[in-house]
């Protein structure tokens, strides 16, 4: 069930940009009421930005509507992915109720999975986004965010036809090859991230939100390559098929 409360603060897409990118938060606020409140509020106290979403996936399920679809919504601020920045023109954005890291980080319930799975699913159907360009905000502002984090379950998504997941990898190796870490860089530039030269490592935890969950270190271990590896190779895969997108 999907229910109407819309946001003011969204403004039109820049003619002629395809919708090619959905980018999923966690909300990182105490509670439901509050997030929703705030992506609503049309002048946030000061300091504050305006912010909105497309969509808000509630703990029980239930899912509200902000911003129409075809509208930009204010979501993901400065961002970078596969050589786009400013994402708000060219994705959808979904916001996941969950306190976050700074309020008691929870896994998520698996009503609000199966509703948020069924949320992308259609969203999908509307527009053709590859699979490469199903992140999260921490894939694409690694050096600002951490949502919607390592307890979220992208791999379960996967298995339902939203995004890549590298199954029967191993990612258990420990040890560090020499060189490691500039092979890390270098991965997650062809996966699409933004890597700062000289901060790699902020790219790679990013990465481990997402892929390698059970260690997010930063190390650029036999284990996160090996992940690495395998996430570029579907990536790759995907925008060589003829019926793929450029994104």
């Amino acid at each position: 069930m999907i229910r109407d409360r819309w946001s003011p603060n969204h403004d039109e897409r820049p003619a002629g940009t395809p919708i090619d990118t959905l980018i999923l938060h966690y909300t990182g606020m105490q509670t439901a009421k509050a997030a929703l409140d705030r992506l609503c509020d049309l002048e946030p106290p000061a300091p504050l930005p305006r912010v909105s979403c497309h969509y808000l996936v509630e703990e029980d399920g239930m899912v509200w509507r902000l911003v129409p679809e075809e509208r930009r919504a204010w979501h993901a601020g400065k961002s970078f992915w596969r050589g786009h920045e400013l994402l708000n023109a060219r994705s959808i954005g979904i916001e996941i109720v969950n306190p976050g890291h700074e309020w008691g980080y929870r896994p998520f319930p698996a009503l609000q999975m199966a509703a948020v799975a069924d949320l992308c699913l259609e969203i999908l159907g509307r527009h053709p986004i590859p699979a490469r360009n199903v992140v999260g905000h921490s894939d694409v502002a690694p050096d600002r965010k951490q949502d919607p984090g390592e307890l979220f379950d992208w791999e379960g998504l996967a298995a339902n036809g939203i995004g890549l997941w590298p199954a029967g990898v191993d990612g258990d190796g420990r040890d560090r090859p020499e060189g490691g870490l500039a092979r890390a860089a270098a991965l997650l530039a062809r996966i699409g991230y933004p890597v700062d030269p000289a901060q790699p490592r902020v790219a790679l935890v990013a990465f481990q939100r997402h892929w390698r969950q059970e260690s997010v270190d930063g190390e650029a271990d036999s284990g996160t390559l090996a992940r690495l590896e395998a996430v570029a190779r579907l990536v790759e895969a995907g925008a060589a098929a003829p019926e793929s997108l450029a994104g």
